[in-house]
């Protein structure tokens, strides 16, 4: 199932939005190294960490995908929105520093492909971050949240599909250790528990975040060689030969 974006405005609106908002900022935040000058594009539904990192970006664009539509961003300012094909983004070859991806990848129809095209326009040694539901985190197992559709990853399958589109996975983080339960006496508990499950459960994290670098170049497996079959004159002299496990001259053989 796909999430609209009037669904995902609604959600980080609420006070279990903002929460899990704040979480996710601090998980990019330990693995978000910055670029000067970067040029910065959001995938999906990245508007809350747009604001948070792109202010020193050089340029900033927000990417929608069609079947979940678009608003104008940012607020007060000229539209740097737009709705897009993920499979066909309207940017040149090698035009972009780093990707934000949220809310994207699981919804794809062709993830592979996504990523093919996200490979296409980052510039060489550009980066791209994933924040996708954990397949083992319980905010998957809720659909009252935009991490509980679409389809959720595990840590060896984000590295397959990664691999498969030529990035090397980098930094890894989690978040999102507290239930999404929107009782307000545990909400107000969100970072005691945020702190345990870090500590004592991080395998159920309900979101994970991995950072990864394109590569230029990729080595393909050679097929294994075929052991080759060496022909001998026959016109060579011929040695001693072996008969019923012992050695006897060819002059012996005349004689006998």
């Amino acid at each position: 199932m796909n999430t609209d974006i009037v669904d995902l405005r609604a959600f980080y609106a609420s006070l279990l939005g903002k929460l899990a908002e704040r979480s996710i900022a601090m998980a990019l935040s330990s693995i978000w190294a910055k670029l000067p000058d970067e040029r910065l594009v959001g995938l999906g539904y990245a508007l809350p960490w747009l604001d948070r990192f792109g202010s020193d970006a050089e340029r900033v664009f927000a990417f929608m995908p069609a079947r979940q539509g678009a608003i104008h961003w940012p607020a007060g300012r000229p539209a740097a929105t737009a709705l897009v094909d993920e499979e066909e983004l309207p940017l040149a070859d090698s035009t972009v520093d780093r990707v934000l991806v949220v809310h994207a990848l699981e919804h794809a129809e062709n993830p592979r492909q996504m990523l093919i095209e996200l490979w296409r326009v980052l510039a060489p040694g550009g980066r791209i971050v994933l924040v996708v539901p954990n397949r083992r985190g319980i905010w998957a197992r809720f659909e009252h949240t935009p991490f509980g559709t679409g389809r959720p990853y595990s840590r060896a399958q984000l590295v397959e599909l990664l691999r498969e589109a030529n990035f090397t996975p980098g930094a890894w983080a989690d978040t999102l250790h507290f239930p999404p339960a929107r009782r307000r006496w545990v909400m107000r508990l969100h970072q005691v528990l945020e702190r345990a499950g870090r500590r004592f459960w991080p395998l159920f994290a309900g979101v994970l975040v991995v950072e990864a670098e394109k590569r230029l170049y990729q080595g393909l497996p050679a097929k294994a060689r075929r052991a080759r079959r060496v022909l001998v004159p026959v016109l060579s002299p011929q040695g001693a030969t072996r008969v019923r496990g012992g050695i006897t001259a060819n002059l012996d053989k005349k004689g006998g």
